[in-house]
């Protein structure tokens, strides 16, 4: 790697990347991956954006091209799914989404010959799934997490119905969507140049509003109603797929539809579940120890290997087994109840509600404040010299105790953020 090591372009993305809750960590096999997705010219200009939507005007005044130039440069990245692209209130907005969930994915979001794509997924697979520094950064730093799980909802019965929140639920996310596009599954595309793909459906990965509306516009989704997509939701239910989706509870913009042995966010739950690298439901399924049969069909379809047999404690029958959970690792997804053929699974709610973040920019946030980088998202613009002073100034006084303890606060996370972003509609 050591000729990557000098200050070149892909450097500056990295460290740019790397700014930011969701960033990459750098590796020779990362250099490799931005150099088929980003040219070295591309990735230097890249490396100047900031991490807040900007105009064609704005960018332009920091790569200090003409607006002309500038304006082509940002179409093509946008066509390429580098950067998203968005009309508000009659002006056009870019904004650079992270790695992932983002610029990896939409890479492999639809078939493509414009770059090589059986060698980026052999690159991805090593960078991703092999080498552990760009999950552990990913999954594994903080208490807030990009992914969280959606309850199975043919699994909930009646006495279920008043209890399970609007957000909770994949049905809800798809009807109040402004925009709904469906994609190739990056994961099982991924595995498929690599040979390690499953059965499950390519065509069936969910994303909605602003993401979705850039991608079906550049032909890295397919728009779809309200109805299809439901039909698909249906399918992925009895395909026995997870729904993971964005850790939020406003403007969802991505739901996969994950099967155990493709999808990275149900193989690092499974991987690192005792760590929680992904939020659980606020759902726990428990077992009816009359009425289990030991069948092992709940066995057969968790996802991340939370249910084993054990001993019924049977002393006149010592080979009957029962079905038992490990709660700690425990997805909450409901896939067991819904499989049970002697009904012997029940829901109950966990001991604490965990309530996801408002939206995307109040998960950034808290994300940015558990991984100690809130400077570097407040003092984005790293043109100003002033801005990097105070980035630098600001970054050693969270570094002290009682102030790092009181912005870590959940209070300060969740209700006076919550309240700033919802009163404010950022």
């Amino acid at each position: 790697m050591s000729h990557h090591l000098i200050n070149t372009n892909y450097t500056r993305l990295i460290e740019r990347l790397n700014r930011f809750p969701q960033g990459a960590p750098s590796s020779r096999l990362l250099y490799k991956i931005l150099e088929i997705l980003f040219s070295e010219k591309e990735a230097g200009l890249v490396s100047l954006l900031p991490a807040k939507p900007f105009t064609a005007e704005k960018a332009s005044a920091i790569w200090k091209l003409d607006i002309t130039s500038s304006r082509k440069i940002l179409v093509e990245l946008s066509a390429r799914a580098i950067l998203i692209d968005f009309n508000q209130n009659g002006s056009q907005f870019y904004v650079l989404p992270p790695p992932m969930a983002g610029f990896f994915e939409f890479s492999m979001m639809r078939i493509r010959n414009d770059i090589n794509q059986k060698l980026l997924s052999e690159l991805l697979y090593e960078y991703i799934n092999v080498e552990d520094d760009f999950i552990r950064s990913l999954f594994l730093q903080g208490e807030t997490q990009i992914g969280r799980v959606f309850v199975n909802e043919p699994a909930l019965d009646d006495s279920y119905e008043l209890h399970v929140l609007d957000y909770e639920r994949a049905s809800e996310v798809i009807k109040t969507a402004s925009h709904i596009g469906i994609s190739v599954c990056y994961c099982r595309h991924k595995m498929r140049h690599v040979g390690r793909a499953c059965e499950a459906p390519l065509e069936i990965c969910m994303t909605f509003n602003t993401s979705a509306a850039s991608l079906i516009k550049h032909g890295f989704a397919r728009k779809v109603d309200i109805p299809e997509c439901m039909e698909l939701l249906q399918k992925a239910y009895e395909l026995n797929l997870v729904q993971f989706g964005e850790n939020v509870r406003n403007r969802v913009n991505f739901i996969c539809n994950c099967c155990s042995c493709c999808c990275e966010g149900m193989m690092v739950a499974r991987r690192f579940g005792m760590e929680h690298p992904v939020h659980t439901t606020n759902y726990l399924p428990k077992i009816r120890d009359d009425t289990c049969t030991g069948c092992g069909k709940c066995v057969d379809v968790c996802p991340v290997g939370a249910i084993g047999l054990v001993s019924a404690g049977n002393i006149e029958h010592s080979k009957l087994s029962k079905a038992d959970i490990n709660e700690e690792i425990c997805l909450g997804c409901a896939l067991c109840k819904r499989i049970c053929p002697s009904g012997s699974i029940y829901l109950a709610h966990r001991n604490i509600r965990v309530i996801p973040p408002y939206n995307t920019v109040h998960r950034t946030v808290v994300m940015a404040i558990e991984r100690g980088n809130l400077h570097d998202l407040l003092f984005d613009n790293k043109v100003l010299s002033s801005h990097k002073a105070f980035s630098s100034v600001l970054k050693t006084i969270l570094k002290l105790p009682p102030i790092k303890r009181a912005i870590a606060s959940k209070q300060i996370k969740s209700r006076f953020l919550e309240a700033v972003f919802s009163r404010y509609n950022i």
